[in-house]
């Protein structure tokens, strides 16, 4: 047989493209040729192959080889095309009939001795496969856990070249591991390390939390520094419910694609929290590359984004969070096409009232009236209303770190975050919602009707607050959540009242 194809695939952006590796060997001028639309590394696949195989102790012919990456039209990048490059060259060779590889999607990177190390982006490369009617993966053995997470699929690790080609030729068996036995992959519960009893006062702070994560709302705290609000975003997660199984997967098809999961536990079971540094690009923060990959607003998905000392970020930095605030999603557009990433998170901030963190407390506080205009200005009002949330943290009292009662924990504060998203599904199963948060213009309508009360308390706050149309509905949505907590179907003046005084702190520090 002269002539030979082997299924593999590329990733672009987190899709996924199913590759046609073809091989030809023909009488000529001896030579190794690669061609469809490569990129450096993948050209350079062609040294590596052929050490490879010359050193696992086969004979490659004097004779013209040419190996086609269809279709042509894809751009190939990364080391995964090795095994599969090698495999098509053997098949072209006759060294195992190359109808063993029917049905069949190989991704593997090669060593020069022949050995196959791991690769990044198995899960959705393997997802993919099971969608386009593959049902059998030869993968490196380090990926054979991540593989298997994907349901009806049979997965066989390798550990070297000759493994592979023995298998084919029928001369050695592989173990087959058959993919969606998932909770078997799931990671053992780890001791917790913080808890919201950790932190001392700041009643009002926690409360304004479990709103935020109760309903999947964005949160700011504003306060002087040691008043814990880095500590108490820390914590977090420590409330957030815990991902369905579905929801797992997706974060986990985010991070094998940066080759960011646990060999031994791919599965990721627990919600990301990732905190940003101010000095973060904004490629680093959307995402971006000459070849797109997910940045931190990705990787967040499903979970925290935590952005501390938020005055100190750049200002064009902040302002491209915007609309992925709004779309939970980013799109980025390049030559090669149009990606798109994953962007449903909570975004908590957290930042001084001014560059000493004093303000408003004139006895402390050195900065002088133009300086905390210039260091609050650096938010503007078009992100500062994508907050739903704007809460103060007080400077804390020697009374409250000395008080020795015993204070309420995460797990408390959990069970009812996790009612109240209880009964959020339950009001929303028909749609796709999954918090307050996601709520439209048109379903605020319908879920969130206010009583003659009510409507007169908004309608006083709208004025004397000076709310856009954006702050207004975030108000509704956030009361919304209060009323879930509380188990309420209506909402009722209280919960309003508390919901708009999260939006008082705008007027005061920034005069809006």
């Amino acid at each position: 047989m002269s002539f030979s194809t082997v299924l593999s695939a590329a990733i672009q952006g987190l899709h996924v493209e199913l590759i046609h590796v073809e091989a030809d060997i023909s009488n000529g001028l001896p030579m190794f040729h690669m061609v469809g639309y490569l990129s450096s590394e993948v050209k350079e696949a062609s040294e590596r192959v052929r050490t490879a195989i010359r050193n696992s102790g086969i004979q490659m012919p004097a004779k013209k080889m040419v190996v086609n990456l269809a279709p042509a039209t894809v751009r190939k990048k990364g080391a995964s095309f090795d095994l599969p490059i090698a495999l098509a060259v053997l098949a072209s060779m006759g060294r195992f009939p190359g109808e063993r590889l029917k049905d069949t999607l190989v991704v593997g990177e090669l060593g020069l001795d022949g050995s196959v190390k791991e690769v990044s982006g198995i899960l959705p490369v393997v997802m993919q496969a099971r969608e386009e009617g593959v049902n059998r993966c030869i993968l490196p053995g380090q990926n054979v856990r991540e593989g298997a997470l994907v349901k009806g699929m049979q997965i066989l690790g390798v550990g070297h070249l000759l493994e592979a080609c023995r298998y084919l030729n029928g001369e050695q068996e592989i173990p087959i591991v058959t993919g969606g036995r998932r909770e078997a992959f799931l990671e053992e519960s780890r001791e917790v390390l913080v808890d919201f009893s950790d932190i001392h006062g700041q009643e009002a702070v926690k409360r304004a939390a479990e709103v935020a994560v109760a309903g999947g709302h964005n949160l700011l705290m504003v306060g002087p520094p040691g008043s814990g609000k880095s500590m108490m975003a820390k914590r977090i997660p420590t409330i957030l419910p815990p991902p369905t199984l579905e929801e797992s997967i997706e974060i986990t098809e985010i991070y094998s694609v940066l080759g960011m999961v646990d060999k031994e536990h791919p599965l990721i079971t627990g919600r990301p929290f990732r905190s940003v540094h101010h000095t973060v690009t904004k490629s680093a923060l959307i995402g971006g590359g000459m070849f797109p990959v997910p940045g931190e607003i990705s990787l967040a998905h499903g979970g925290v984004l935590f952005l501390d000392e938020l005055a100190e970020f750049q200002k064009p930095v902040l302002e491209v969070l915007r609309q992925p605030l709004e779309e939970r999603m980013i799109r980025i557009t390049r030559s090669q096409g149009n990606f798109v990433f994953p962007a449903n998170f909570i975004l908590i901030c957290a930042m001084n009232p001014c560059p000493c963190g004093n303000y408003p407390d004139y006895g402390r506080c050195t900065c002088t009236q133009p300086q905390i205009q210039q260091y609050l200005g650096k938010i503007s009002q078009p992100f500062l209303d994508r907050m739903d949330i704007c809460v103060e943290a007080p400077r804390i009292q020697y009374e409250e770190l000395a008080r020795e009662e015993r204070r309420e924990g995460s797990a408390a504060i959990r069970d009812r975050v996790c009612a109240a998203r209880a009964i959020q599904q339950k009001r929303y199963k028909e749609r796709k919602i999954l918090a307050n948060s996601m709520l439209e213009v048109r379903e605020l309508k319908e879920f969130c009707q206010l009583g003659r009360k009510e409507e007169l308390l908004m309608r006083k706050a709208f004025v004397s607050l000076g709310l856009t149309a954006r702050t207004y509905h975030k108000i509704l949505k956030v009361a919304r959540t209060i009323a879930d907590l509380d188990a309420s179907e209506k909402i009722r003046e209280h919960h309003l009242k508390e919901a708009i005084g999260y939006r008082t702190m705008d007027k005061k520090y920034w005069g809006r």
